[in-house]
């Protein structure tokens, strides 16, 4: 797998999880919305983590910064 996440991209997916997280252990979001939601943040942890998302593929996305040739 070719990298195609930036490293601001990373911090802000793993920053919305950890607010999504906290929100349902505080019992905040409940439910099955609170359930789809940790769900999905565990998600944004794990393509953080590997620096891949697989919907950027198809679409041909990337936030990596461009790498100059010389």
């Amino acid at each position: 797998m070719k990298k195609n996440m930036g490293s601001a991209d990373r911090i802000i997916r793993v920053i919305i999880a950890a607010i999504v997280g906290v929100l349902y252990f505080t019992g905040i979001i409940s439910g099955t919305v609170g359930i789809v939601l940790l769900v999905l943040a565990g998600v944004f942890v794990l393509t953080s983590l590997i620096s891949f998302c697989p919907l950027y593929a198809p679409f041909g996305i990337s936030s990596c910064p461009m790498k100059e040739s010389k």
